[in-house]
């Protein structure tokens, strides 16, 4: 088994769900902070495994579980060794302070210097490079640097190198440079999206006991088709509708736009987008693997709701929702299904689709998360998705043919 540690992004308990989601034989460690999550499993892990996640930050592979603290310079010097010219090195300390963390920077650059290696540090002892940086700078290739991730506790002091990190600037060019951005609703994160198709590999792999090479995604709420882009994104087949004739039309550009700039021929990968009530029956010659949307999240809001607003949001919330779910029911029968629901985050308490427990059961479905895993609120046996100014936070929920 290897030994990794994640640090997991703003919404941990989501993205440690997501990892657990990906690796059946994960066998989960303990939490450092509030961010940093070890784990061991017998895959090996790399930055294209990262690239498919949408929570994680960052992953470094275990160097030394148990080390010595005045040991870290060597053990930089060692990772160094496949380096040529002038070398680049960051030190990600988690448990030391600033001070402490000078005074490795400092020691590292001596003994680098005392063996030969002309090197330069990235990052300092408050503030560690950023993900972008360790793609800029070449921490993340052997032959130009390394990152060494120190957590330092009363477990003791767990070294690793930094294998795999976020890419932003991908991000932002799927995200900001699009041709359609519909900012009147709730604009999804691909990140999000990433990770709610991962959820949806999970319940595949859970139905059938093994995952096909290529899923089939459909998306019946598309909006301007931030799912289905993602999807593309890995070459899976897309089928994608809304009610909206505007939401269609984006989607259609963003995906030829997708195709485009990462060479995604028609011919290689298909996706089909129309115009359709996700509440009407659905006639699909392609049954998909599963259903990943994001349902309605309701009007716009620019304010906190007051709770009768908010409660009449919730009444034409869960009417949608049990329509959908029965119209998958009927028209769709054995899809499993991952979907955000909407949480309104009114002044006295937030308001989430209590009715749909009813009517899960009546559809044939059952709500399940990975294994390990804990749901935000135990009662709902879900996932809250929420930063802290939002007046509507998503419930994820997994839904699996009973």
């Amino acid at each position: 088994m290897h030994s990794y540690v994640a640090q997991l992004g703003h919404q941990p308990l989501i993205a440690r769900a997501e990892l657990l989601a990906l690796l059946p034989d994960m066998e989960p460690g303990r939490m450092v902070s509030a961010v940093y999550f070890m784990f061991k499993t017998k895959e090996e892990l790399n930055q294209a495994f990262l690239d498919s996640l949408g929570g994680t930050i960052l992953i470094a592979k275990c160097i030394h579980s148990a080390a010595d603290l005045k040991d870290i310079p060597a053990m930089l010097e060692t990772e160094l060794q496949g380096s040529k010219g002038k070398v680049s090195f960051a030190l990600r300390i988690v448990g030391l302070s600033p001070a402490r963390g000078r005074e490795f920077y400092k020691a590292s650059k001596d003994h680098l210097k005392k063996k030969g290696m002309s090197s330069r540090y990235i990052g300092n002892e408050r503030s560690p490079a950023l993900p972008i940086q360790l793609h800029d700078e070449g921490l993340l290739d052997a032959k130009k640097g390394a990152e060494l991730l120190i957590l330092h506790g009363e477990h003791g002091t767990w070294v690793g190198r930094t294998i795999a990190a976020q890419n932003v600037k991908a991000y932002t060019k799927r995200d900001m440079d699009k041709p359609v951005r519909d900012t009147t609703v709730g604009l999804l994160p691909p990140k999000l999206a990433q990770t709610l198709l991962n959820f949806g590999m999970f319940l595949v792999r859970e139905q059938r006991g093994e995952l096909p090479k290529t899923l089939t995604i459909f998306d019946p709420f598309c909006g301007t088709g931030v799912i289905p882009m993602e999807a593309l994104h890995r070459k899976w087949p897309v089928l994608a509708s809304d009610i909206s004739p505007k939401a269609v039309t984006g989607t259609e550009k963003n995906l030829e736009w997708m195709r485009k700039h990462w060479s995604i021929g028609k011919r290689d990968v298909a996706s089909t987008v129309w115009k359709q009530d996700a509440q009407k029956p659905f006639k699909l010659e392609t049954k998909p693997d599963v259903i990943v949307t994001e349902t309605t999240l309701g009007p716009s809001l620019r304010a906190r709701p007051q709770i009768k607003d908010a409660e009449r949001f919730k009444r034409e919330a869960e009417k949608i929702e049990s329509e959908f779910l029965k119209n998958v029911h009927d028209t769709l029968p054995g899809t499993p299904i991952v979907a955000t629901w909407p949480v309104w985050y009114a002044k006295k308490y937030p308001l989430t689709l209590e009715k749909m427990e009813k009517a899960i059961e009546k559809a044939g479905y059952k709500l399940v998360l990975p294994p390990h895993v804990h749901a935000t609120t135990p009662e709902r046996h879900s996932l809250i998705y929420r930063r802290n100014d939002q007046f509507v936070g998503r419930e994820i929920v997994l839904l699996l043919p009973a």
